[in-house]
């Protein structure tokens, strides 16, 4: 009886089953991403789910961020695989658009991001940012008043050996170095970064690879992003992070936004479209404030992460960096500076 039972309730949900099925299973557009997985899927799975597609989603690994997919969409322009590209980062899509590899689209739900975080010809946007904060582990260093305060304090002879950042040649790093160098000079950041190798500045594979050196105690601090530090506060580890060069005349904090295009050619256009639509919904930056990378919303009135130490848009000095240089120049500056960095 209980095998009858169980048989026509298998019957009467049947039907049910395959028709959300096949809502779920229609063909969909690919979408590569580089923000962490652990992020992004969640959404993207909702995403498909209310789109009624069968998302493709490539994931980046977390040594290879950002200039993996860059390199796959340069390589494939001539078939384009990818429909839309999530980036961690914007300079590398910007750098795309220069090339005339991203498709115009004036997405409704990009428009009320301010100007400089969307391209004047609809082929990016960027959307909830990361912050690049210094990193501190309060059991080495307990007392605040001995934490670093500024992107100078690498050079500083008594952290000799003992502070981190990633290798500067993928992913936010990168572009945080390029930016710098716009900043600084020729001159200047040439000392910085003979700086760097004098003062045995550890370079390590990746941000959450120094997230995990000031984490798991063998340095004192280090730079990284504002997802990777909440994701160590999160789970219970003594950190706690600082957001650099914020006295008078500091060079400020730099805030580097995720960032959305269309790719040129790419398979399913219309499905893309409707994908950037969800993913640059104010709800979106609100979901990526409120998940455990506390994504930092660009827009007034999207609420931020409930951590007050990951700092809202305007409530710190921002470092003015010139994105469409940066984009250009990326090339250049892995050119110029890989071999230094041992690549």
């Amino acid at each position: 009886m209980r095998a009858r039972s169980t048989v026509s309730v298998l019957l009467a949900v049947l039907p049910f089953l395959a028709a959300c099925g096949a809502k779920a299973a229609g063909p969909g557009p690919r979408i590569y991403v580089a923000l962490d997985e652990q992020f992004s899927r969640p959404l993207l799975d909702r995403f498909a789910q209310e789109l009624g597609v069968a998302l493709d989603q490539r994931h980046d690994t977390e040594g290879n961020k950002t200039v993996g997919f860059v390199s796959a969409i340069r390589e494939e322009a001539g078939s384009p695989r990818c429909t839309v590209f999530w980036n961690n980062e914007l300079a590398h899509t910007v750098h795309l658009a220069k090339l005339g590899l991203l498709e115009p689209y004036d997405s409704p739900a990009g428009r009320d991001l301010p100007s400089k975080w969307r391209d004047e010809e609809h082929r990016w946007y960027g959307f909830a940012a990361r912050a690049r904060v210094l990193i501190v582990n309060t059991k080495l260093l307990p007392d605040p008043k001995d934490w670093p305060t500024t992107y100078r304090d690498l050079l500083d002879p008594k952290w000799k050996g003992r502070c981190a950042i990633a290798a500067p040649l993928t992913g936010t790093t990168m572009t945080h170095f390029t930016a710098l160098w716009r900043k600084l000079g020729d001159e200047e950041f040439g000392r910085f970064l003979e700086g760097l190798f004098a003062n045995e500045v550890r370079l390590l594979g990746s941000n959450g690879a120094t997230m995990k050196a000031v984490r798991d105690g063998e340095i004192p601090w280090a730079f990284t992003d504002t997802d990777d530090y909440h994701v160590a506060k999160t789970n219970g580890h003594s950190v706690a992070c600082v957001f650099p060069d914020q006295q008078d005349g500091g060079i400020g904090t730099m805030l580097i936004p995720n960032s959305v295009a269309l790719v040129k050619g790419g398979p399913d256009p219309e499905g893309g479209r409707r994908l950037i639509d969800k993913i640059l919904a104010r709800q979106t930056e609100a979901m990526l404030a409120a998940a455990e990378g506390a994504q930092i919303p660009l827009r007034a009135g999207v609420p931020g992460p409930q951590d007050p130490s990951v700092k809202p848009v305007g409530s710190f000095r921002q470092m003015d960096w010139d994105v469409e240089w940066t984009a250009e120049n990326l090339t250049t500056f892995n050119q110029k500076f890989s071999r230094r960095f041992g690549k």
